[in-house]
């Protein structure tokens, strides 16, 4: 799956999120976030190599209960899920390979 352009303002509810069969990662940004621009060609590249991942770009913000039910704090953060329950998480990634040793290796 490709991963989205944008930070989708219509994120699921943490009950929608818990109940996700199978392995999602949920990337919590801002559309006018720089250090979130900056980590997209990372992001892409570690994603191109697992296609069979559900990958989820939510905005995140004041007001926006999902990110606040995972206690983000800076972004991105990408946060890894197998069947709803979080397994990993990766803050401000900089290097795919970072991504690969701290986030889809926990979902393998």
């Amino acid at each position: 799956m490709t991963s989205p352009q944008a930070y989708s303002e219509d994120a699921p509810s943490r009950a929608e999120v818990d109940a996700l069969a199978g392995t999602t990662v949920i990337e919590f940004g801002a559309n006018w976030c720089g250090i979130c621009k900056g980590a997209q060609p990372a992001i892409r590249e570690a994603f191109a190599a697992h296609p069979e991942v559900r990958h989820l770009k939510i905005e995140d913000g004041p007001g926006r209960p999902l990110g606040r039910s995972f206690r983000v704090k800076l972004w991105p953060t990408l946060v890894f899920l197998r069947d709803g329950a979080e397994v990993a998480r990766v803050v401000r990634p900089t290097e795919s390979a970072q991504i690969e040793a701290d986030g889809f290796a926990a979902l393998a």
